[in-house]
């Protein structure tokens, strides 16, 4: 099919659709390790997110890739705000009650 289902376009492809676009870079996260004070970057695949109810159960992790160190922080407002931004998976913790 060459006709678009907008009116007045025509023989657009998916290729020409997105000919002026420019890659994006991936977003990346600084972090360190409390265990063995390593410093490093972190891609959103990377790391977790888990908002619960209170500051106590909203907290992020990862894995130290120096010592294989499993991390978790606690992340505030700001934290989460950055975190969802750049594409991190976030868990909603939900309460019992």
């Amino acid at each position: 099919m060459s006709e678009s289902a907008t009116p007045g376009v025509r023989g657009m492809t998916a290729a020409s659709a997105f000919a002026g676009m420019r890659s994006v870079a991936p977003v990346m996260f600084r972090a360190g390790c409390p265990d063995c004070r390593e410093r490093f970057e972190l891609s959103a695949g990377a790391l977790r997110l888990a908002i619960g109810a209170s500051s106590r159960t909203t907290f992020y992790s990862f894995t130290c890739p120096g010592c294989g160190a499993a991390v978790r922080k606690p992340a505030g407002e700001r934290i989460v705000e950055l975190l969802t931004g750049g594409g991190v998976r976030t868990l909603r913790l939900h309460s019992t009650v």
